[in-house]
This record gives C-alpha cells, structure tokens and sequence, in this order.
C-alpha cells in the first residue's frame, strides 16, 4: 500500500495511492483516508487523479534521527571509518519538505550536497527499548529521502547540527510504501537541469548498510523513544556531490518511487 499525505480543494487528506503507472503520476489516483493512517484504514468516498493535487511530506515527524557513514564507501569516500556502533544525529522536523518543494541553498555555505537514503516511517504505537523483532514490528512503511547537507559547515563545525539542520534540508516523499522488503533495494540519485539529461550521482543497494534497518531502530530506540510518525534516516551511499542554483535532484528507490526536488538560493 502507497500513503500519500495530499492538499486538494477542499484542503488536507491523507489517502490511499490506487493504479500502476509508468508515466509518472498519470494514470494514478488517490483514495482519500477518513482520519490518520495509523489504524484501520476507512475510506471517506472521495477520490482524485493524483496529477490533481499537490503531494505533501508524507509525514510530519516529531523528529528526523539520521544515521551516519552506514554504508562502508561512502565512509571512505570522506576518509572516514565505518563506526562500531550506529552513528546518530538529528535534523528539525523544520527541515522536512515534500515532493516538488524547494531545496533552498544558506548563504553560510559554499558547499550543500545531496544524500540520497531510505527512510523508515515509525508506527504505532512507537518504539521504547525494542528488541530486533519488536523495531520490526514498529515499521510503518518506508519512503524517500534527501539528506541534505552543507558539507562545509559539517567539516568546520564540531557538530553536525547546522550543516544539517537548514530549513528544507529533508526532503521526503513521495509517499510512505507500507509491507516492503528493503533488503535489498536499489538507492539512486540524478542530479541535471534538463529533466531529459540527468547524471546519475549516487547508486547503491540497501544491502550494503553496516547495520539493517531492524538494527538501527532498535539502536535508536534504546537512545530515545520513537513516535508514531517518526523518520528515521538510514545512510547515503557513495558518490555525493554539491547542488548548484538551477539544479533538479531525484532520489529513486526502487520498489516505493521518486522524489524530485529543485535548488533555489535563499532569498
């Protein structure tokens, strides 16, 4: 099941994605939820053309817990070691956008790069000091995600707070993908300013992650309690590089979608 979070004429839903489509977004349609997703899922009746609304951030999270260097390349690519134990930060619930939003690039750095990952959406009831099959069971579903980074600021700060924190440094969507296996799944990134020549930047698999997704929630978990909406980040593979003004990034997962973000300057 895909669970989008959309605006339409009459406001905010979240519903239910309904076809298969290889033309992007037309073809498909939206099965408005009654309620949150969180549950038994009940229809209200309302149905739309996906091309007819705006998709949202699938998810407004409390909070965005990162994974860093969770893929050996990507670790050695910054002369890095892979860590013993998951290595974990934050980003604001500010800087999380949706699909088609705007990565706005801070005059403090010279230097915002894209990593492309899969993000896990936490479910009810959350996850308190879970073991391996409880984080399991805590999974709500999965989508895409940019973590973007001002990788000057990451280098020159002894924190990563700033250089990932910037209003609109998260991207997810398009939608949360619910009984997937992500074992194994292809993580891609494309960056270009010509939809029909985009350079293919990042291109991993799932399972090449130091530690699995069960793992690291449970990880996480034993730290802070995760709520129901919680995202968690779950590493970039190798090959980031730096956004420009102009530029179009696309992070694809395979079985779950795309999510397709332009960079603007702040203004």
């Amino acid at each position: 099941m895909r669970i989008a979070r959309f605006a339409h004429a009459k406001g905010m839903s979240f519903g239910v994605v309904e076809g298969e489509s290889e033309a992007g977004l037309q073809g498909l349609t939206i099965a408005e939820i009654d309620g949150h997703p969180f549950g038994q899922i009940q229809f209200s009746g309302a149905r739309w053309a996906l091309s007819d609304v705006r998709l949202l951030s699938p998810i407004l999270p409390s909070k965005v817990v990162c994974v860093g260097r969770n893929y050996a390349e990507h670790a050695a690519e910054h002369g890095n070691e892979v860590p013993k134990e998951p290595l974990l930060f934050l980003k604001p619930s500010t800087s999380v956008i949706g699909p088609r939003d705007a990565i706005r690039l801070p005059i403090f750095s010279k230097q915002v790069e894209h990593e492309a990952e899969l993000a896990v959406v936490i479910g009810a009831p959350g996850a308190r000091r879970a073991d391996r099959a409880a984080a399991a069971r805590a999974i709500f579903g999965y989508t895409c995600a940019n973590d973007v980074t001002a990788r000057d600021l990451q280098r020159s700060d002894s924190q990563w707070t700033r250089a990932k924190g910037f209003d609109s440094f998260c991207p997810i969507g398009p939608w949360i993908t619910t009984g997937l296996d992500v074992s194994d799944l292809e993580v891609r990134c494309e960056v270009g300013r010509n939809p029909d020549e985009m350079e293919v930047r990042q291109l991993g698999r799932t399972k090449d992650m130091v530690f699995d997704v069960p793992a690291l929630v449970s990880y996480i978990s034993h730290v802070m309690t995760l709520l129901p909406g919680d995202v968690v980040l779950t590493g970039t593979p190798a090959g980031v590089s730096p956004l420009t003004d102009g530029d179009t990034v696309t992070v694809r997962i395979e079985g779950i979608g795309e999510l397709t973000n332009s960079v603007v300057p702040v203004v």
